[in-house]
This record gives structure tokens, sequence and C-alpha cells, in this order.
């Protein structure tokens, strides 16, 4: 927990909110398996993520076409489906 933004009094980490509500669980859940914690807290802990992301910029590295893979295995070895920034995990598409 070092360097991590904490929720106060609570020692709950501000990552944790988010991960859990992504992760299917809701407000209530929350509410009851921590107790310190305050609908304020998620509510902060959620603008604060947001905050977050709002100043992260992705690049997106070209890489280039190994003749043997071809333009979609050099992309993919590049991005991987894991760490692709884009939700189908493929890349950007181009329109034919």
């Amino acid at each position: 927990m070092p360097g991590k933004p904490v929720i106060r009094g609570a020692r709950i980490t501000v990552e944790l909110i988010p991960r859990k509500l992504s992760e299917g669980a809701t407000t209530e859940e929350l509410l009851d398996g921590y107790p310190r914690l305050t609908r304020e807290d998620i509510q902060a802990a959620l603008a604060c993520a947001a905050g977050s992301l709002a100043h992260e910029t992705i690049v997106v590295q070209r890489a280039v076409p190994d003749r043997a893979e071809g333009h979609k295995g050099a992309c993919q070895a590049v991005l991987g489906n894991a760490a692709s920034p884009f939700p189908t995990g493929k890349g950007p598409t181009r329109k034919k």
C-alpha cells in the first residue's frame, strides 16, 4: 500500500473501489464488507480514479510488419490482446 492513495481513516486503497465495482460488487456489498467505508468515500474514490484516467495518455506504437507474420502478426506482437488499450483487443480498424 505504500505510495498508493487510500481512503482517509479506512486503510482501503482508492483502486480497490473501481476494481470491486468492475468485478460486479454493488455499493451495498462494499459498504457491508468494509464497515469504515461510506457512500461519500466510494464517490470520492471514483472521482479520484476518473481524474487520474483523465490525464493518462495511451501511446500506440506501430511495428514494421514481419514478412513471415504479416501486418496482423506484427501488430499482435506489439499490442497483444491483454495489453491492448482497445476494447476488442485487436487495435484500431480501418474502413475499406
